[in-house]
């Protein structure tokens, strides 16, 4: 274990904000035998709020090639709604930095080429950076060229030597994902051109503590971020935010432009009041109530689950997501509580949910098994889940979403 110091400003950690024990590793999918299960390694898992830099963060001893590595589990194609937000980012980022075929984007966290893809269709170079093989292996069949590797400032000056110059970066949702998150920061101006642009994606911290997003905590999110902790980050790497703006995505999420500090690009209002309504995060109120809300919630969800089965209802899940698995593992839910977990990932199905040992199928055979309720693990793909799967009200069947900062936490839909 690395010490109870500050990932970012180093300073000393003492002020916990969750402690959900200790639990499998969110995407290590088990296969379905006694040994594997037997074999489970749990680590712990606990929220800090460093009261220096206001960076909250985990603190354990899971490394991130355990986490990252050529069996990584997720796979952001199989989200048609993900698959349309990149697609419209790509749009979007080509009118406004007016990308052509001279132009080069980099993507970091390329996962299996759902973003990159776009550019590649629009005739822009591009370049995805990727640590889990097995992904990087997916882009390059869709034409995305791709590194296996993880990136910090020693790989991206490796880059920056064989002549990768960006006019613009693409770090959608890995921000949260790298133990050194300073040292991650710091490769960015080393392959970014003088007047290049770095779009940062991730779930807001507001959002976590205001939705009571808990189950967006598991192993690979290091931190969860806010400008006011990124900003000191992206400092230390000679870099500067000067735009933002507010997505939906995850319950809530940022999309922080930098460039280098000396650039001339001007800093928009849009980030000025976004410094405004993160004032409170600067003070320990805004982390107080956290934890015992959270607990009331767990408590509300295994009384929706009791209730339920009392009254003889067999009651399925959709979603092998990384935050359902928090969900069930802090809520203590297992096979015996819920038959099935369904997920369009192949690479999922067949085997058990790592922690609660449910087994994840198909959306085919969860068909098949007419469940009387469905709940929807990623409530922020609801929608887009009950489309695929709207034969389950064909039988009679019910969705329930469980959204923590929703009223009374689980709803029927």
């Amino acid at each position: 274990m690395r010490g109870l110091s500050c990932r970012s400003c180093g300073a000393p950690l003492t002020r916990k904000l969750l402690d959900l024990g200790s639990t499998p590793l969110a995407n290590a999918f088990l296969p379905n035998d006694p040994a594997a299960i037997a074999a489970e390694r749990r680590f712990p898992l606990c929220a800090y709020v460093c009261e220096q830099c206001w960076l909250v963060q985990l603190d354990h001893d899971a490394p991130a090639d355990a986490i990252f590595n050529d069996e990584y589990a997720y796979l952001s194609s199989f989200s048609e709604s993900w698959v349309a937000h990149a697609r419209r980012y790509a749009e979007a980022m080509t009118a406004r930095l007016d990308l052509g075929p001279q132009s080069l984007v980099v993507e970091i966290a390329s996962n299996d080429g759902y973003l990159l893809q776009h550019f590649v269709s629009a005739g822009i170079p591009v370049l995805g950076v990727e640590p889990a093989g097995n992904a990087a292996a997916l882009a390059e069949a869709k034409g995305v060229p791709s590194r296996v590797m993880f990136f910090d400032a020693d790989s991206a000056a490796g880059l920056a030597a064989q002549g990768v110059a960006a006019d613009l970066i693409a770090a959608n949702n890995v921000l949260a994902h790298v133990p050194d998150i300073r040292g991650f920061v710091r490769g960015f101006p080393r392959i970014l051109k003088p007047e290049g642009v770095v779009t940062f994606e991730f779930p807001h911290l507001l959002q976590m503590l205001t939705k009571l997003q808990f189950d967006t905590i598991y192993h690979e999110h290091y931190s969860y971020l806010s400008l006011l902790s990124v900003e000191a980050v992206l400092r230390d790497a000679g870099l500067r935010p000067f735009d933002v703006e507010h997505l939906p995505t995850h319950g809530g999420s940022l999309r922080l432009f930098a460039c280098h500090a000396g650039a001339p690009m001007a800093e928009t209002a849009a980030l000025e009041a976004l410094r405004v309504a993160e004032k409170d995060l600067a003070t320990l109120d805004a982390y107080a109530p956290f934890a015992a809300e959270v607990t009331a919630f767990a408590e509300g969800f295994r009384r929706f689950v009791a209730d339920a089965r009392s009254q003889g209802l067999r009651i399925a899940g959709y979603g092998a997501a990384a935050k359902g698995n928090t969900m069930l593992n802090y809520c203590g839910l297992g096979h015996d509580d819920i038959i099935a977990v369904a997920d369009r990932n192949p690479q999922k199905q067949g085997r058990l949910l790592p922690g609660s040992h449910i087994p994840c199928v198909s959306p085919e055979a969860l068909l098949d098994m007419r469940p009387d309720i469905v709940v929807i693990l990623p409530w922020n793909l609801r929608d887009e889940i009950m489309a695929q799967m709207a034969a389950i009200r064909d039988y009679g069947g019910r969705f329930a979403v469980v959204e923590p900062g929703a009223a009374g936490g689980v709803a029927i839909v």
